[in-house]
């Protein structure tokens, strides 16, 4: 059986040995990287998604609402040990819970019969709708092709974090 033996420099090897310390902070870096490419196509998908001029059908505007309420997770690590950073929507709908109070400033669960109401609209509903369409409503999808089209670029800037952070490796 053939046996080799691989010698590396001390300095390269104290250069791995503080990477490892490290390596929590840059994985964190890289996602953050990656995510943020994703969400800026995500954001201009999902402006041309929703107009910012009424449509011939209907007279309403955008709030912005939706837009505003786009955004990434910190760097959260799943039972599995692997690092995960998400676009999402940000929940509550501001507008929708500052209007469903009681006198005293509660939120109101319960509609005037004593049900229990649970007809709340979420941001998350209305990108899901607007993503894949409803029976009268055709799609206007706006995260898969974010998702498709940028994911080259967040590898890249992913793979650019990486390399600023092992670089000092390979030059020591």
């Amino acid at each position: 059986m053939a046996k080799a033996q691989l010698n590396l420099p001390i300095k390269f090897l104290e250069g791995l040995t503080a990477l490892g310390d490290r390596m929590d902070f840059v994985i964190e870096e890289a996602l953050e990287a990656g995510g943020e490419v994703l969400l800026s196509a995500a954001r201009k998908n999902l402006s041309g998604a929703i107009g910012s001029k009424p449509s011939v059908l209907s007279d309403q505007v955008s709030s912005g609402e939706l837009l505003g309420s786009l955004g990434l997770t910190p760097v959260q690590i799943d039972n599995k040990g692997i690092a995960n950073i998400k676009v999402g929507f940000n929940e509550p709908r501001r507008n929708q819970y500052a209007q469903n109070k009681d006198r005293k400033g509660r939120p109101k669960t319960r509609s005037k019969s004593g049900n229990r109401s649970y007809y709340e609209i979420t941001n998350a509903m209305i990108a899901t709708v607007l993503e894949y369409g409803k029976h009268n409503q055709p799609p206007r999808p706006f995260l898969e092709p974010a998702k498709i089209n940028s994911k080259p670029a967040c590898i890249a800037a992913m793979k650019d974090v990486l390399e600023k952070e092992t670089g000092a490796l390979s030059k020591s």
